[in-house]
């Protein structure tokens, strides 16, 4: 085993690798970036350098500054986590070649199935299901079109080096085909570097079913299925294990394909085969096709160890060592279900755009598994991907698993940032996603009903007011008492752009009338519990002038400074701001031009996704206040249109 390895990667894989190696008492060496000399993963490691700027081609992609690094601390093996340089077979090389073991598959094992259309070719020689389509070396528009046209529509385009939805886009008619595959071709190239493609026929009522695999180069097993079919726009939203509806006889087809994958690129270490399957009538033997394979661990692995087991990253660490694989295929068993949901610093309700923000308060709940690389206090920067933490449960049965899942979700408290929380809540108490009603589409489906921002009550409304007054203190102080007693105040909270007014009479230390709109709630204290119209309170946050209220997956309040109020009325609407930190990518707006609501003025990259500004009405452009390349900060005022008459 190794005395000393070192993690190339950051956030909340970095903490978790550290985690078993820890136990297994291996020296930890941990790597960040400017941005990063504080963070989680750095404090846990036993050793930490700095190997460049916040951007991740200055940082944490910086091969040769990762390997001085492992050599400069003694470490013997890299492990790359996932992103960044997991899945780079030059970097392996050049790991293998400073001496020091990449714990993970080989390079030849990573550049056979790197790009999908040649590991669909080689999946088909060893024997596994592929999905209909186009994997060809030809990509002339028109050659394109023709192959779309014989596979028949819908249609997805897909990035040939592709991966977490990048460079993907549904075709569901011919006219729309151009525009999707030039979209498609510049975010691939944008993202990896290769703007080829690969045509697939679209499954209408399709489940992304995976399994996952473990090899030692010669031999591999697997361990089970993943169902990952929650999803939005490609993004994995929340994962279990098993796959509900699965058959013995669908589970031994899938894991033996997924074996055969493996053993045919003679793959070593954790791995996983991503099939497509038709959920249409039931599970099938017969009805799941290849659709790539991931040559690494996996977000979602959590669920795998928590009906299994088994610690993947221990195996890991262990088969890098030199070591046989750990368990024979019957060694393994299924022990109850699991489920996993990805926390994100997002605002789902204007298109998951993702945010940036301090994290005032963080707290998970007792008896779900939090992995994650943040603390309170930490940043959400714009320069990673803003997944807060993965929240993980584990019950005997799918409904207790899953209700262990809803109920963690609505006691983890976040604030200073918005988050996808209320958007998992719904998500795992969705009656469709609990009868196991579980495909790709369902998401978009009730998309409507499932982004709904929570409403606060008169109760949440008034606590809110008097944490805002800073009327929650301890018990028996009369500070407060003293400087409020026999007085009234009016306060103004602002909730989704709107103003909510609140009088305030305090009667005692220990008890408030507040009255919200026509509603007044009696808050009292008792027991060292403030109770609102007799019902216990939720807690609450204050961090500047805001008040988080953790109800309803968390419920926040601006405090309204009057004299900010009376400086903003005068606000230009016309002005289309830039909604999170990001670069110019495109400018499609000019001065003079004519737009109607809805066209695309300009595109943001940001959070490693292109994200369209368009205009909010019609009218015309006066003045472009921003140029393609430019890095603009959030709020910035990108175009201003002219004045309605």
């Amino acid at each position: 085993m190794f005395d000393t390895i070192l993690i190339a990667n950051r956030g909340e894989i970095a903490a978790r690798v550290i985690d078993t190696a820890r136990k297994m008492g291996v020296r930890c060496v941990a790597v960040h970036s400017d941005v990063d000399a504080d963070a989680r993963h750095v404090a846990m490691a036993d050793e930490a350098l700095h190997i460049g700027g916040a951007a991740p081609a200055d940082s944490y992609l910086r091969g040769d500054a990762i390997i001085a690094a492992a050599q400069a601390t003694g470490a013997q093996a890299i492990h790359p986590g996932y992103g960044f340089l997991s899945e780079n077979p030059d970097f392996v090389e050049a790991v293998e070649a400073a001496g020091l073991t990449f714990i993970g598959p080989s390079a030849k094992a990573i550049r056979a199935m790197g790009l999908k259309d040649a590991a669909k070719a080689l999946m088909e020689e060893a024997g596994v299901p592929v999905v209909p389509g186009y994997h060809g070396a030809e990509q002339a528009t028109d050659h394109l079109a023709a192959q779309a046209e014989k596979i028949g529509y819908p249609v997805l385009i897909k990035a040939v080096a592709g991966g977490g939805g990048k460079g993907m886009r549904l075709v569901e008619r011919a006219g729309d085909f151009a525009d999707a595959l030039e979209s498609a071709r510049s975010e691939a190239a944008k993202a990896f570097g290769n703007d080829a493609v690969l045509i697939e026929k679209f499954i209408e009522h399709p489940r992304h079913i995976e399994v996952q695999v473990f090899g030692d180069g010669a031999n591999a097993v697997h361990l089970f299925e993943r169902d990952c079919s929650l999803q939005r726009r490609h993004q994995k939203v929340i994962e279990e294990a098993p796959a509900p509806g699965m058959t013995d006889e669908v589970r031994a087809a899938m894991g033996a394909a997924a074996v055969r994958a493996a053993e045919a690129i003679g793959y070593s270490g954790a791995g996983t085969v991503e099939f497509i399957v038709d959920g249409s009538g039931g599970l099938r033997a017969d009805g799941f096709w290849f659709m790539e394979m991931n040559t690494r661990l996996q977000v979602e692995h959590p669920v795998t160890e928590a009906i299994t087991g088994v610690d993947l990253v221990e195996w890991q660490l262990r088969v890098a060592s030199g070591e046989a694989l750990p368990a024979r295929q019957e060694d393994l068993a299924i022990t109850g279900h699991a489920f996993e949901a990805r926390l994100y610093a997002e605002d789902v309700p204007k298109g998951f755009l993702p945010a940036t923000g301090t994290l005032t308060h963080l707290r998970f709940p007792p008896g779900a598994r939090a992995d994650t690389g943040v603390r309170a206090g930490d940043e959400i920067s714009p320069f990673y991907d803003p997944m807060i933490a993965k929240l993980v449960t584990h019950g005997p049965t799918r409904d207790v698993a899953l209700r262990r899942l809803a109920t963690a979700l609505s006691q983890t408290q976040v604030a200073g940032t918005v988050t996808n929380l209320a958007f998992l809540g719904a998500l795992a108490r969705h009656e469709g996603f609990a009868a196991g009603e579980v495909d790709t589409g369902l998401i978009a489906r009730d998309l409507d009903a499932l982004v709904v921002t929570p409403a606060p009550g008169a109760r949440e409304t008034a606590l809110a007011g008097l944490a805002a007054l800073g009327l929650l203190g301890a018990e028996g102080r009369d500070i407060g008492f003293a400087l409020w007693a026999r007085s009234a105040r009016t306060l103004i909270l602002r909730r989704d752009e709107e103003d909510i007014t609140l009088r305030v009479r305090v009667l005692s230390a220990d008890a408030s009338d507040v009255t919200v709109d026509e509603t007044t709630v009696e808050a009292r204290r008792v027991g060292g519990r403030w109770r609102l119209d007799d019902h216990v309170a939720p807690e609450v946050a204050v961090t500047g002038d805001t008040v988080t209220v953790f109800a309803q997956y968390g419920i926040e309040f601006g405090i309204v400074d009057p004299l900010i109020r009376a400086a903003a009325a005068g606000a230009d609407s016309a002005v289309i701001e830039a909604p999170m930190p990001g670069l110019v990518k495109a400018m499609h707006a000019e001065a003079g031009q004519a737009v109607s609501a809805g066209d695309r003025l300009a595109v943001l990259e940001a959070m490693k996704m292109e994200h369209s500004l368009l205009a909010p009405r019609d009218g015309i452009v006066a003045e472009v206040l921003a140029q393609a390349g430019a890095q603009v900060a959030a709020g910035a005022a990108l175009i201003r249109l002219e004045e309605e008459d």
